[in-house]
């Protein structure tokens, strides 16, 4: 059975979610999944706790060293961890890592403004491979290591958007499907209609014209990169009660890339 790669948004992890108790019925269906997870606002929330201003450029956060460390903190450690424990307390087996972990995740910085964030990555799913033969949820977080040429003194590690790292993981798998949770029912056209499916090349006429922006462009992006070795991608409405078992049974709105 081919593996589906899950990225979940932070937004969507609230106290009524069912997207872990989800996640633990499937993998006792026998389904390997890989669950990519963000955590944008954790993390802008603790930086303002620290009174560390953050700002964004196209989507992506502008991560300086002091940022850097602060989103490895969050998102290698308190989300990660707090992910992981509740697959284990549903009765689930999940493993955290980092895209750091065993060089999973590798990136280079083709925008210097952005500072220590990376965007062209490289997948090493070895380590993913192992751990989804010995039967657990591999839960990873975007950071990565740097393929910079420059040897750098102060960090080795970068900040990865979630959704492009959730692309590439799922490119690198051949998985079946990705399947993005988020808070919004799906992607809207230019009068505000949620459309149900596009092409490859309606996809990107979405981005190309404004349509979808922000976020939702880098989703439509990571679902493009993706698709180049997926079957197809979906983004949903994680909000809702049991959207993931909807979807893996075929019962699911939202939007199909394909």
């Amino acid at each position: 059975m081919k593996t589906i790669v899950i990225k979940i948004g932070g937004s969507t992890l609230g106290n009524s979610d069912t997207t872990v108790e989800d996640l633990v019925m499937l993998q006792k269906r026998g389904i390997p999944m890989v669950v990519v997870h963000g955590g944008a606002q954790t993390v802008s929330d603790w930086l303002g706790r620290l009174g560390i201003s953050t700002s964004f450029i196209r989507g992506l956060r502008v991560t300086d060293l002091e940022s850097l460390r602060v989103v490895t903190a969050i998102l290698a450690g308190l989300v990660n961890k707090e992910l992981v424990s509740a697959i284990w307390r549903l009765g689930g087996k999940a493993i955290g890592l980092s895209g750091a972990d065993g060089g999973l995740i590798q990136a280079r910085n083709k925008t210097p403004d952005l500072g220590y964030t990376g965007e062209e990555l490289e997948i090493d799913a070895a380590l993913l491979d192992i751990l989804l033969k010995t039967g657990y949820i591999p839960v990873v977080a975007p950071i990565s290591l740097s393929l910079s040429e420059k040897l750098r003194q102060d960090t080795n590690l970068l900040n990865v958007n979630g959704d492009t790292a959730a692309g590439e993981i799922a490119a690198a798998l051949n998985a079946e499907k990705l399947i993005f949770l988020t808070d919004v029912p799906g992607l809207y056209d230019s009068s505000k209609n949620l459309v149900h499916r596009l092409s490859l090349d309606d996809a990107k006429a979405l981005v190309a014209s404004g349509t979808a922006s922000g976020g939702m462009a880098t989703k439509i992006d990571a679902c493009l990169r993706a698709l180049t070795k997926v079957r197809l991608s979906r983004i949903i409405d994680g909000r809702i009660p049991h959207a993931l078992i909807d979807e893996i049974e075929g019962e699911g709105n939202g939007t199909t890339i394909a």
